[in-house]
């Protein structure tokens, strides 16, 4: 069963609609918006496995061009 999250993101001032661009490009990226509050983007994707979702933030979301902090919130199913 595949893994989906939620990350969170935090970019430089003015960056945000850029950001939300490069990501929704990305591999594994479902969706991406801009929204208001302590956080300037929410992504939602899918990985197959909680280690290939780590990969991708790392090796992928943090490198993008004005991020500045991200927190991943994994789905849990109850």
């Amino acid at each position: 069963m595949s893994v989906t999250a939620y990350i969170l993101i935090q970019t430089e001032v003015g960056k945000a609609s850029s950001v939300v661009a490069a990501v929704r490009g990305l591999p594994g990226v479902d969706e991406a918006d801009d929204v208001t509050g302590p956080y300037d983007v929410i992504v939602k994707a899918t990985a197959d496995t909680m280690d290939d979702l780590g990969k991708m933030v790392v090796s992928q979301v943090q490198l993008v061009d004005g991020i500045t902090r991200t927190l991943t919130c994994p789905v849990v199913r109850l």
